[in-house]
């Protein structure tokens, strides 16, 4: 998905482009993203973010985001989804600045989205998501550590999509020890070395 740009209808496009403007203005007052990445926005991050859309189960209709951080991959989801009233993504990052940056961003790509700034941790409870249907994280934390945060949120049809690098099958023998879970790899599209772990009926070990 290298050539994402070439995929997209212009609107999308054009929104995007906004994203990657208002990115390069906040950067240097808030540190999102690696510097060394800054100039391939498109093929680091977008393209590694809407990748998960494939993967998007298709009766889904509620979506959360993990630690969102600058919007990856939750915001360029919601983005490339479009408005659908039917469908609601809610995007938790408890950094007041990054919160501010993706509101700033949702305002000027016209994209709804529910953001909160509150702790992971507390966000089953305080936000009362209800039943959601795809929990989705990206470099938030190690996979026995993310399915803690993200088990709240879990029912029994609901589907974890997480971005993860080279010791996704080392970070998924470490979780079984304390999680029963079924999951499958899919090879990430954008860096050979790196998958998405797709997880379903999570559940704690008595």
């Amino acid at each position: 998905m290298t050539g994402l740009r070439d995929q997209l209808p212009p609107e999308k496009v054009e929104r995007l482009d906004r994203y990657e403007a208002a990115l390069r203005a906040w950067q240097p007052r808030i540190n999102l993203v690696a510097a060394s990445t800054l100039d391939e926005v498109w093929s680091r991050h977008f393209a590694d973010s809407a990748q998960l859309m494939a993967l998007l189960p298709p009766d889904a209709k509620r979506f959360v985001d993990l630690g969102s951080g600058a919007g990856f991959p939750g915001l360029v989801l919601a983005i490339l989804m479009g408005n659908d009233p039917e469908r609601s993504w809610t995007l938790i990052e408890s950094d007041q600045r990054k919160g501010a940056f993706l509101r700033e961003v949702a305002r000027q790509t016209g994209t709804a989205v529910d953001i909160l700034s509150i702790r992971i941790e507390n966000a089953g409870k305080e936000a009362r998501l209800g039943r959601i249907d795809v929990v989705t994280a990206r470099a938030l934390a190690p996979l026995d550590k993310l399915l803690g945060l993200a088990e709240p949120l879990f029912g029994p049809e609901t589907v974890g999509l997480f971005l993860k690098g080279q010791a996704a099958l080392t970070e998924i023998e470490v979780a079984r020890q304390q999680w029963s879970f079924d999951v499958s790899l899919v090879p990430s599209v954008t860096a050979a070395d790196a998958s998405v772990v797709v997880v379903r009926r999570l559940k704690r070990w008595n």
